[in-house]
């Protein structure tokens, strides 16, 4: 039974409309991505705080024994959740995982973040193993801007680049949505402000994804990287007025951190995460799309 929507806006901190004392733990167990966002850069460091960045990649059957470890020190933590380094639903393993925790925490509120290409194929089994609150990276809902910030994605085993591209991707990440608000899972949709590609198009993916069903909107400043690296990353005058475009249509998120996919702590407060993966740090960068 899916949680009720007062309750994840009082007990998960990304998805409230206050910054509160509440905790998460990611668990960095999804490894392999299916789409090449232009402005993506995946690596496993210590060093950098932002999404995409993790000190390891955990087996489905590890999760558990760092869940225990981190409520030993977090006692404020209220959500297990799972976003990425690569996308949840490109393997088996962020599913798998899930059951795990579901079985033995479930008291927990269990969080997943997809770009929601396998979305809708995947919506059934996304019930079944008790995600209460999920969160998909929406940038454009028009394919021409979509392609503008990726490079291509891998469906079925196949390559699509282009507007082709963004068009199987727009249309899966509508259609997941509309099916898992269906169901009265809460939904949060981030979309990555891209200045001179997405920042007009705010208001347009703010009305769509919220008519689809989305609750809550997070709008997440570009950082600036890999092959969108000679953008500037948007002001906060550019932050506040896209925010400004959306809010008409949505609940808007604001204190959202840049987390690190192993991160663990209270957002904003303190992060424990390379306490708790301490000596699991793997300098090989090999990260697969697909």
């Amino acid at each position: 039974m899916a949680l009720d929507e007062q309750t994840i806006y009082r007990e998960h901190p990304c998805f409230g409309p206050h910054k509160h004392n509440k905790g998460r733990i990611h668990l960095p167990v999804a490894p392999g991505c299916n789409i090449e966002c232009r402005f993506c850069d995946r690596k496993i460091n210590e060093s950098e705080n932002r999404p995409g960045v993790t000190s390891t990649v955990l087996k489905p059957e590890e999760a558990c024994e760092y869940i225990r470890r981190a409520l030993e020190r977090c006692p404020e933590l209220t959500v297990v959740g799972i976003a990425g380094p690569g996308d949840t639903l490109a393997t088996n393993y962020a599913l798998e995982t899930f059951r795990l925790v579901k079985k033995e925490f479930p008291q927990l509120i269990r969080c997943m973040s997809t770009n929601g290409l396998l979305l809708p194929e995947k919506a059934d089994e996304l019930v079944e193993v008790g995600i209460d609150t999920l969160t998909v990276t929406v940038n454009a809902v028009e394919p021409e801007i979509e392609a503008q910030l990726n490079n291509r994605i891998i469906y079925h085993g196949k390559i699509f680049t282009g507007v082709e591209a963004a068009k199987i991707l727009i249309h899966n990440q509508i259609e997941g949505i509309k099916k898992l608000a269906d169901t009265g899972m809460l939904i949060k949709v981030n979309t990555v402000l891209c200045p001179g590609i997405n920042d007009s198009h705010i208001e347009e993916i703010a009305y769509t994804v919220k008519d689809a069903g989305a609750h809550i909107y997070n709008i997440i400043p570009l950082i600036p990287q890999n092959e969108l690296k000679h953008l500037e990353a948007p002001t906060f005058k550019q932050l506040d007025d896209a925010r400004k475009a959306a809010y008409p249509y949505i609940n808007i998120f604001t204190h959202c951190a840049h987390c690190r996919a192993d991160a663990i702590g209270v957002p904003g407060e303190y992060d424990i995460g390379s306490e708790i993966y301490m000596g699991r740090v793997n300098t090989k960068e090999t990260f697969s799309h697909g």
